[in-house]
């Protein structure tokens, strides 16, 4: 496996994002650093295939969109198969 090369850097945070990250790296049993990186990675790399492509395409459009009754629980559903 080949060796990733890093370079250091810094980034100003704002102090409550800051401890969040480390709340939550600590959570995972992660370095700060390793946590963040890892974050960056998935919101960079992540990229949705053809299909969810399109249904974000189609759901922006409003084709499609109905009305939906949220007066009782049976009216919402029915709402939703129209």
């Amino acid at each position: 496996m080949e060796a990733v090369i890093r370079k250091q850097t810094s980034f100003r945070l704002r102090e409550d994002l800051l401890k969040v990250l480390q709340e939550e790296a600590q959570k995972a049993n992660r370095s700060l650093n390793n946590y963040v990186e890892s974050m960056l990675m998935d919101a960079v790399y992540s990229e949705p295939n053809e299909e969810t492509k399109a249904a974000i395409k189609e759901a922006r459009t409003g084709k499609y969109a109905g009305t939906i009754n949220t007066s009782s629980l049976e009216a919402f559903i029915k709402s939703c198969e129209e």
